[in-house]
Order: structure tokens, then sequence, then C-alpha cells
């Protein structure tokens, strides 16, 4: 069977399996098989995406069903979307038409507003003993919705602060709830030294844990870059860089007490659970970059660990971890799709399970994924998003529960650099980057085996033969690209 019937018939199964999906389903969770993917209504999946910049459901102005729709159509099966807990200022991080930071009165929180005006977004402030019920019906009609595309949902419940600008829209400033929250540090607001905060933030989580149980297209993300109101310093990347030794050059780690708050977030996830049919993935934000992990760093039951801005040792550092790891954004490096096209094919051929690029060209009024003159600092764009999924056409083109990281495959790549997943003896993935035409020395197994060479950028198959080996070191000659190259094994049918 040639690849491109293979991928016409695992797509028609893909979409009989989208239509099928049932409130019983299993949630996706990690494959038991192979912890680095995960499983979704009976395969094994990577999640990978570009994606609006999580205000889907909590900007009333936009269109969530059209977005949607874009998505499946670009072959995405995977969103993040912020709970509402915390929202942004326009103009934060330089995003012209932020999806994240509603227009005045049109943020939806999952507080319902009380009858006192004042809110600093506009509109009334927030009553924090009450639950809105637009809110809950809007949240629930976009994982309906997703789920019916195939969607998955990386619901993320906290989000740092990042400074007053911020904290002045926030729902927990005392200026815009009738509590008068006494929130002293805004800083301290994620850890167990947040006053009052904590039993707010319990009552969120128990809310949404409950009224989210049916669903089988949604995991829970603890909090966003925790790092940001509460750091240690980790390695400088690159010491050279000597008059900038902050980010984007150096990895910063949340601190203890951070780490201890969102452990007990996930505790009132498991406990909340524990009464109900349904366990949810949980998600635990590490580190922007890279960092080899220890059990002090980790929630003991989460089974993702989430980077930012990754390097590939995000994955190959941690590949002994019973866990999977994500990369769930990217987008501050400019507007290149060869940038973020490369990040995600780096990091998944590592070992990676997840990839999401903040997409800016979803925004209010162009939900279809196509407002690619949104000034940003990132880029995303129809071009991108057909790009990703050439990359996931070909990862799910493999077995993707017998794929592991291989060191030991490439045994020599003059000129590029290679990373390669492999089930020894059946199939090998391969991905490389550098200066082509290259001779590649593999440790092929005996066998006939069926070669494809791939260019990642717009999925035209320059090469494709049966190769007949004895065993031991195989030499092939790659075509010429001028920038990088995707290679598929695989062993003939008997």
């Amino acid at each position: 069977m040639n690849h491109l019937v293979r991928t016409l018939l695992t797509g028609l199964a893909l979409a009989a399996t989208t239509h099928a999906w049932a409130a019983g389903s299993i949630p996706i969770r990690l494959h038991p098989q192979n912890p680095r993917y995960f499983e979704w209504r009976g395969k094994a999946v990577a999640l990978i995406t570009s994606a609006e910049h999580y205000g889907a459901v909590l900007n009333l102005d936009f269109d969530y069903r059209r977005y949607l729709e874009m998505l499946q159509h670009d072959g995405m099966n995977y969103t993040r979307i912020f709970s509402g807990s915390y929202v942004e200022p326009a103009g934060a991080f330089g995003i012209e038409r932020n999806t994240l930071a509603p227009a005045q009165g049109r943020f939806l929180s999952p507080w319902a507003r009380s009858d006192q005006p004042g809110y600093a977004g506009g509109g009334n402030k927030f009553d924090l003993d009450r639950f809105s019920p637009e809110y809950l019906a809007r949240l629930k009609d976009f994982l309906t919705e997703a789920g019916r595309r195939g969607i998955v949902v990386e619901l993320t419940l906290f989000c740092s602060t990042y400074g007053d600008s911020q904290w002045s829209v926030h729902p927990f400033n005392p200026k815009n709830n009738v509590q008068t929250l006494a929130v002293s540090n805004w800083r301290k607001l994620n850890t167990l030294d947040n006053g009052p905060a904590l039993a707010y933030q319990e009552k969120l989580v128990r809310h949404l844990v409950r009224e989210l149980n049916t669903f089988d297209n949604v995991f829970l993300e603890i909090q966003n870059e925790p790092w940001a109101d509460n750091r240690t310093m980790g390695e400088v990347i690159n010491p050279y860089m000597t008059d900038n030794y902050r980010w984007p050059n150096a990895v910063e780690i949340p601190t203890a007490e951070t780490v201890a708050w969102q452990a007990k977030i996930a505790d009132i996830i498991a406990d909340e659970e524990s009464r109900l049919p349904k366990r949810h993935l949980i998600a635990q934000n590490i580190a922007n970059f890279r960092l080899p992990l220890r059990p002090a760093d980790l929630i003991p039951i989460a089974g993702l660990v989430n980077f930012h801005y990754a390097y590939p040792e995000a994955a190959t550092w941690n590949l002994s971890l019973p866990i999977a790891i994500g990369y769930d954004e990217t987008g501050f490096a400019g507007r290149d799709d060869a940038t973020y096209r490369r990040q995600a094919w780096n990091f998944l051929l590592s070992g990676g399970g997840l990839f999401n690029n903040l997409d800016y060209s979803f925004t209010v009024g162009k939900e279809d994924g196509t407002d690619t003159a949104n000034q940003a600092p990132g880029g995303g764009s129809p071009a991108l998003r057909r790009q990703l999924k050439i990359l996931s056409d070909f990862l799910h083109s493999f077995d993707l529960a017998t794929l592991r990281p291989d060191r030991d495959f490439v045994r020599s790549s003059p000129g590029v650099v290679t990373r390669v997943l492999s089930h020894p003896g059946r199939a090998y993935a391969v991905y490389m980057e550098g200066r082509f035409p290259t001779e590649l020395k593999l440790d092929l197994p005996s066998g006939t085996w069926q070669i494809e060479w791939l260019n990642p950028a717009d999925g035209a198959v320059s090469k494709s033969e049966p190769l007949s080996h004895p065993g031991g070191p195989c030499s092939l000659a790659s075509p010429s690209f001028k920038e990088s190259l995707a290679l598929r094994i695989a062993r003939a049918a008997d």
C-alpha cells in the first residue's frame, strides 16, 4: 500500500471516529503502551496545532465555531484556552489584535457579574461567590464543538500575573470584585501564601472539574508560566552573550513556593474527580527552553510536563520519565513560518508528544486564521498550518505507540543533524536539517524496505523506492534540499 492511499484511509478512519464519539468515552490520557504519546478514542496520537492566543471562550466577540471549523479544515487536532481566571489588557506583550484582551465589556469570566459598576475592563464588578451560567454554557459548547471536530482542548486553569497592567484587569484585584478580596501582593497569588484567594481558587477548580467531567477531549493544565511571578534562575543558555543573562538567554524555574501551590491545586482536582466517573490528564507547565527534571520539580500526579519556547533537549533530557513532554507555547521569534515548522519537527522527532504555535492570524472577525497583518511578536498563517499538517500526517502514518527516540540508527550524516524515532526492525522516522545533499550511514536490519524522502515544507515526496538490504551498515544518498528533509523507512509487507 503506497503512502498516499495509506494516508487517505487513515483520514477516513479518523473522520468516522470523530463523528462516533460519545460521552461515555475515556478522556484523553497517556498511552498505556508508550506514555510519550496520548491515547484518545482508541488511537495513539500526538497533539499538533497552530492555535489562537487562548481567548476563544472568554472573549465574547470571538466566533469560536468558525475558529474550530478552520482548525479541523487545516488538520489541527488540538487547541489551548485559558479559563478566564486571568485576562489581558489591550496592548499586552505587543500583540495588536489579541484574543486574550477582549474589548471593553466583552470579557466573559467564570464568575458572575454583580450589580455594582466599576470593573476596570468594562461593565460591573465580579461576584466571586457566584459562577456565571453564561460562561459555563459557552465553555461547554466550545468543548462539544471541538469534540465533534476531533480536537482536544487544553484548559489552563490559572496564569501568572506578569505586571501591574495585567493586575489592573484581574478578577481577583480587590477593585474588581464586590468581595474586595484582600490580596496584598499579586506575585503571591499563585502560592499558598495568598490570603483568602486560595479558597476562591479551590471553588473554581472544583466547579470546573465537576461540570466538565463528561468530556473526553479536555485535559487540565494547572498554571501558565509559573516562573513569571516567582522564579529562580537556572542555566544561562549561551554564556558568550555576556550582556544578556536573562530571557531569552536564561532558563527560569518556578520557586518551591509556587510548585507547592500547584501540587495543592492538583490534589484538589484529584480529590474532586475521586467522586466522579472520569479521570482527566493533568499538565504542569515547568520552564522555558529546557530543563533536566528532578523529582522536586514535578507534581507527582501530573502526566504531562509542558515547556515554552522549547529546545529539543527539553524532550531528550527527560526521556527516562514515564510522562509526555509538551511544547505548548512558541511564537516570540518573528513571523517566518519556517521558524515554527522547524521547531515542531525538531521537538516532536526528539520524543515530544505535543506542539502548539501561537497563531496570531486568528483574531476577532478573522476567525478563519487569515489575519496575517496582525502586529505581534510571532507569526502564524494558513501556510504554516498546512506545513504542520504535513508533520502530523507523517507522524501518524506510523504506529506511534511503537515509536521511541533512537540515537543509534544513524551512524553518520555529514553536514546535517538528524533526529530519529523508530520501531526497531519495523519502521524509522528521520528528520534532517543542514547542508544537503548528504550520505546517511544507517544501522538498518536486513530485509526489504520502502524508502520515501519527504520535503517538510510542502509535503512533496521527491523519491520513493524499494530497498533490499542484506543487513549491517546501509548507505543512503539523499536528494538535494535547501534546509530540511524527512525520511520514512518502513519494512515492506510480507
